[in-house]
């Protein structure tokens, strides 16, 4: 599976069960030997259990030792130092059971801490194994043979197929269309006339072309995007541990304390008890319950996240970065609208452009084919089926001849307008034309997804100061898209080097966090403090260098894991700060000659106890979200799916309105009117009408009061309104044709109820639809 670290694949399930054996291992044995003493002691044989004590603290003496010395070596300085000097004080004096008991604690904190770091690599095997290896290379004899990559150079004539992957930089030959979002970020494909440069790594949508090579393999794009998320994954420095952070104070103190008992006194015993109680197991074994308890709740939410180091970085963050294409949107290609000729039948347009792209490989194909067959529409089987790399698919249905794609030739007055249209919004038009001219088209767009907004609104509370959108796509629809979600700045046309550049000022002012899905995002995620890969789209490249992988296509998900991080911080900080405290006192006492050794042990073992109770705390709570009963799941899921036919009924009045507009003498405009009226009150208002009554008030409790819902009850008020305001102008018109002087009341009423309804259902979509919390749910038509 694509988001997990390549060594812990579901397929490998005996290494995975090796490596657990052998995490726990050392801490089971350990356990079962003091109890061994324990036995032994009770049964009376005193120089036994003394003599298993003492080889336990040996045991876990040696081990630890050698590993203090080597962090001190290397200049680390951690709170294993006192765990280290409390085992060999123990052995000096004789106090085996308490050296026993220490050696367990220190046992379970590192078991817990490799746990939780079990799946802490970043390698970079998934982006080098997308990256290809192979190139087929025209022959001078006009074959084409396949060598490796290394041995393309520059000026070598490349043939590209329908699906691969760019293998070098180079200059096309023919044109070609392309997926260059891995690369760019932008969603939408582009077409590459003869004689543009591709850049390596786009992917061939649409037929084979011929590529010029102008770099070779080592110096091409997708080349520096792998050496920069290397080069970023190396400059990153290592996560320091919470429990180190506190050793740097209370390490020094501790041994100041014990030295100065030993002194004043003269009894070294003093100073053991006083290593004894200090013995830092609050940090070794609450702390890493906490972050272990955090990694699992995330878990279960859908979020992997690498090391508990990461958990602790994402409970402090307080600058986020988003890419757009595929983290805020979809990053699918979807039919917004369908257009048509004057007179011309939306259905029909749309039936025919899928006919004929069933046949397609192009990404655009599947989208039309899936639209259509969503509405019901049936599909003819195409024949003499021909496509031209660049400009679009052509077929035969059902007699006609019908070309899918490009507008050749001067287009009519309505098809210019409806390109400016599709400009504007940001969206790209497929033209589907027959033998006599274009019949309409087909706008596509990338939406945002329906839980985008709701999510930068709980990043915000759960503390994130600064919301940035960076992004590979034009300026325009990506200004869009920032102010739908509602992010503080938007950086558009963004290359992976700007990206990683953002990442890494950002990172200097505050903890950052970077979220992205793409091969071009790699980079940037390598560089923030967290990278958060968007990991059920398939981007395994962008997985392998992140701290963490959302594995579920839904970005609440990564509001949850935010405020469970901050919660299971704040559940570590607490439990560590309270246990020292603790153990501070007990120090004193010790100090004081008031505590031997093993009674030392065991108010430390009472004291563990209470933090790791406390720890435990953060197996739930901190989510300020809550599910919905199943009833309420049932009711969103079906309102959310009668939300097609309505919009199905949004597009017939957008129609009706421009017929209304442009032809009020038209013949077919009365009947047009009486249609889409009758259809907003068989199919609307019934709709609208269901919510009030059962949905609104099933969403009062989870939302908090029937307050959240009252706008929306109020929305379903004017939208009634306006149908009546529509249903009153047909009864005026009793020759059949509209009144010149209730034109502009009734445009007014038909646009009106457009505008609403469109606001409405986005609203619903975001703010109802997006809390059901099923895997993969959103809502149709988005």
């Amino acid at each position: 599976m694509g988001t997990e670290p390549r060594e812990c694949v579901p397929e490998q399930p005996a290494r995975a069960r090796r490596w657990a054996w052998a995490e726990w291992a050392p801490l089971v044995l350990l356990t079962v030997a003091v109890l061994a003493g324990a036995a032994l002691w009770f049964a009376g044989a005193h120089d036994a259990a003394r003599l298993v004590w003492a080889a336990v603290t040996v045991v876990a003496l040696v081990p630890a030792a050698w590993t203090t010395l080597r962090q001190l070596w290397l200049r680390q300085f951690g709170v294993d130092v006192i765990a280290v000097l409390a085992l060999l004080g123990a052995l000096l004096v004789r106090e085996f059971l308490a050296g026993a008991v220490i050696a367990v604690m220190v046992a379970t904190g590192r078991a817990l801490e490799e746990y939780a770091q079990r799946r802490a690599t970043r390698d970079l095997r998934a982006l080098l194994e997308r990256a290809p290896r192979q190139a087929r290379r025209r022959t001078p004899d006009g074959g084409i043979e396949v060598v490796p990559l290394d041995r393309v150079a520059v000026g070598d004539r490349l043939v590209v197929g329908p699906g691969d992957v760019v293998p070098v930089d180079g200059v096309v030959e023919e044109s070609a269309t392309l997926d260059e979002s891995v690369v760019t970020g932008e969603s939408q494909l582009v077409t590459r006339a003869a004689g543009e440069e591709v850049a390596s790594g786009v992917v061939n949508a649409g037929a084979g072309f011929g590529l010029r090579a102008r770099r070779n393999a080592a110096e091409s794009t997708y080349a520096g995007i792998v050496r920069l998320a290397g080069e970023a994954t190396a400059r990153k420095a290592p996560m320091v541990r919470l429990a180190d952070r506190y050793a740097a104070a209370f390490v020094p103190f501790t041994l100041v304390l014990a030295g100065l008992a030993w002194l004043l006194s003269g009894e070294f015993t003093r100073a053991v008890a006083v290593l004894v109680v200090a013995t830092p197991c609050p940090l070794l074994l609450a702390t890493p319950i906490a972050v272990v308890s955090g990694l699992s709740r995330v878990a279960r939410r859908g979020v992997l996240v690498r090391d508990g180091g990461s958990l602790e970085q994402l409970g402090r963050a307080r600058t986020l970065l988003l890419d757009k294409t595929g983290t805020l949107t979809a990053g699918r290609p979807r039919a917004a609208e369908v257009v048509v000729a004057p007179g011309g039948d939306r259905d029909e347009v749309l039936r025919l452009a899928a006919s004929v792209e069933q046949l397609s490989p192009h990404v655009l194909a599947a989208a039309l084919v899936r639209q259509a067959r969503e509405r019901g529409l049936p599909l003819a089987e195409p024949t003499q089926v021909t496509e031209e790399p660049g400009h679009g698919v052509s077929g035969r249905v059902d007699g006609r001849m019908v070309h899918v794609g490009q507008l050749a030739g001067e287009p009519p007055e309505w098809a210019g307008r409806l390109g400016e249209r599709a400009e504007r919004a940001g969206r790209s038009a497929v033209w589907v034309s027959d033998d006599h001219g274009p019949l309409g088209a087909i706008l596509l767009e990338d939406p945002v997804r329906p839980d985008a907004r709701r999510t930068v609104r709980r990043l915000r509370e759960a503390g994130l100061e600064r919301l940035v959108m960076v992004t590979g796509d034009r300026p325009g629809t990506a200004r869009q898209v920032a102010q739908i979600v509602g992010v503080d700045d938007v950086i558009a046309r963004c290359s992976p080097q700007e990206k990683a550049d953002r990442v890494r000022q950002e990172s200097a002012r505050a903890v950052t966090v970077m979220v992205g899905d793409g091969v071009n995002d790699a980079p940037a995620l390598a560089e923030a403090h967290v990278g958060v890969a968007m990991g059920a789209t398939g981007a395994t490249a962008s997985a392998d260098v992140a701290d963490a992988v959302l594995t579920v296509d839904r970005l609440d998900r990564l509001a949850d894991a935010v405020e469970i991080a901050r919660y299971a911080r704040r559940i570590a900080v607490q439990s560590a700060t309270v246990g020292m405290g603790l153990a501070v006192l007990a120090m004193l006492v010790a100090a004081a000659g008031r505590l031997p050794p093993v009674a030392g042990a065991f108010l430390q073992e009472g004291i563990d106890v209470l933090v790791i109770l406390n720890a435990l705390r953060a197996l739930g709570g901190g989510l300020r979200r809550r599910d919905l009963p199943a009833h309420t799941r049932e009711l969103l899921d079906r309102y959310a799916g009668e939300h097609g036919g309505v919009r199905d009924v949004l597009a017939r009045l957008r129609d009706t309105a421009d017929m209304v507009a442009t032809r009020p003498d038209d013949p077919a405009c009365l009947p047009a009117l009486h249609e889409v009226h009758r259809r907003l009150v068989d199919e609307v208002l019934p709709h609208e009408a269901a919510e009030d009554r059962q949905l609104y008030p099933a969403l009062a409790g989870p939302l908090g009061s029937d307050e959240a819902t009252s706008t929306m009850s109020r929305a379903h008020v004017e939208i009634v309104r306006l149908v009546e305001r529509i249903g009153g102008h047909l009864t005026a018109q009793p020759d059949g044709r509209l009144r010149r002087d209730e034109v502009p009341d009734l445009l007014a009423a038909l646009y009106g109820l457009d505008a609403v309804l469109r606001l409405h259902l986005a609203q619903e979509e975001e703010d109802y639809f997006s809390l059901n919390p099923e895997e993969g749910s959103t809502a149709p038509g988005r």
